[in-house]
């Protein structure tokens, strides 16, 4: 059964809890682990669901607590955070852990 919704902060939620199951928290042990790899795909995702830019994703984010508090983070990436996540994630040979 295939359902949408147009609420932002079901759409994060559902996107986190699945990206919290494939994503492990951090890329390696050097990251600056200021956001989870689940916290970041969930924010690319949004800027999808808004159909916003970079720029545009962390400034919703900075203006609505509530979807803050969705994905568990307290401030807000700097939008070139977004870019190079995008980036990393995305690779052509970028394998997701089983």
């Amino acid at each position: 059964m295939s359902r949408t919704t147009k609420s932002a902060t079901e759409f994060a939620k559902i996107t986190y809890d699945a990206a919290r199951r494939v994503f492990p928290d951090f890329s390696g042990p050097f990251s600056p682990r200021k956001f989870t790899q689940p916290q970041i795909f969930t924010m690319l995702a949004l800027r999808q669901f808004f159909k916003l830019d970079y720029r545009g994703i962390v400034e919703r984010l900075d203006e609505w607590r509530e979807l803050r508090d969705t994905i568990q983070i307290e401030n807000v990436p700097h939008f070139t955070t977004l870019i190079h996540a995008e980036k990393r994630l995305l690779k052509k040979n970028h394998r997701l852990p089983v």
